[in-house]
């Protein structure tokens, strides 16, 4: 089933918005003293919501849609 947004038509750009998000981001130093980005990890512990990106229309009620074709 390919989603579309049932406002504009689009089929293509969605975002999803996710509130009270923890991310964390793991460095390491370097022996020039720079760092490099070792990893991170989130953990949201908030609402998740989803939406057409062209009009904005809150699509939230498609989202486990959207999770299940994520590859």
């Amino acid at each position: 089933m390919l989603l579309t947004c049932p406002n504009c038509g689009n089929d293509r750009n969605f975002v999803e918005v996710a509130d009270g998000v923890i991310l964390t981001t793991h460095y390491v130093q370097n022996n020039d003293c720079s760092f490099t980005q070792d990893g991170d990890e989130s953990q949201i512990l908030g609402e998740i919501r989803f939406y057409c990106e062209e009009c904005n229309t809150d699509m939230t009620r498609y989202h486990q849609r959207f999770l299940e074709m994520l590859f």
